[in-house]
């Protein structure tokens, strides 16, 4: 496969089994998009198999300007996330929690301080390579879905293996190994406007997860949801935690979503508190 996004292979064994537990299809094996090495030239990620800690972030700080005016949002910020780790980051609206988890995904940069990722340092990779880097290490749940609405629950999975060198064939395989994860195989060739609300989230969930990430980063995912459908959505997400041991970065400011974590960090007016509440 050409350097910059390698091509698919089975997973594990133990993730295979993890999803046919999930799926509850004994004959239908996990094989997901995306191992824990990525290779851009010379550069290819070890990390994840000689450290525990999968998110390394040290000494980051964060501001934005208006016009004259600086803001600061994140105020030397350190701490790490081992790898399989369910962590909910709380605080009051205006806290950092989203900057700092988009800071983590790789969508913008601090202005100060590192950022390793599988120990690839984020922060110095151009705009291309982090382009790169994103599509193959992070899968994104937002609070609104953001499908694409003239698209079937199917094509809107299938998105970022487009950015891969799969043939339709597996991608076919992966798209309905995702959905069938999520009880959604009767349903893929439904447009969103024909899904419910925790349907929907179930859709951008799947289609977070076909490339099987490094991280998943959840923004508010269950805040446009009603209760029950949002209790459906964190009962599936420590699934995804627990029996496939995805790292999993949660941002909600309602506290029965965190308890769904394992552990627990508060934001407040840019600092991290320091302890964690299990």
């Amino acid at each position: 496969a050409p350097a910059g996004l390698r091509q698919c292979s089975p997973t594990s064994p133990r993730l295979g089994y993890a999803a046919r537990q999930l799926t509850g299809d004994s004959n239908k094996p996990l094989s997901l998009c995306g191992e824990r090495a990525w290779a851009k030239g010379t550069m290819v990620n070890k990390h994840l198999m000689e450290s525990q800690n999968v998110v390394e972030i040290n000494h980051i700080s964060k501001s934005y300007r208006r016009g004259e005016q600086i803001l600061p949002v994140l105020n030397d910020i350190s701490f790490d996330i081992p790898s399989g780790e369910f962590l909910a980051l709380m605080g009051p609206s205006g806290s950092g929690k989203s900057t700092l988890l988009n800071l983590i995904a790789g969508i913008d940069k601090p202005d100060r301080g590192e950022i390793r990722i599988g120990g690839v340092d984020i922060t110095a990779l151009s705009e291309s390579q982090l382009a790169d880097w994103r599509a193959t290490h992070v899968g994104f749940v937002f609070q609104f879905y953001n499908l694409i609405p003239v698209l079937t629950a199917f094509e809107n999975v299938e998105l970022p293996l487009l950015l891969t060198r799969l043939s339709g064939k597996q991608r076919k395989q992966h798209v309905e190994t995702a959905l069938s994860m999520m009880g959604l195989i009767e349903r893929m060739h439904h447009y969103p406007s024909e899904l419910s609300g925790g349907e929907q989230q179930r859709v951008a969930i799947a289609r977070a997860v076909v490339t099987d990430p490094t991280i998943l980063v959840a923004d508010e995912p269950t805040g446009d949801l009603d209760r029950a459908s949002a209790d459906d959505i964190l009962k599936l997400l420590g699934r995804l935690n627990r029996e496939l041991g995805k790292t999993i970065i949660l941002v909600t400011h309602d506290p029965h979503a965190a308890q769904s974590a394992r552990i627990i960090r508060h934001l407040d007016k840019g600092v991290l508190d320091t302890a964690e509440v299990p």
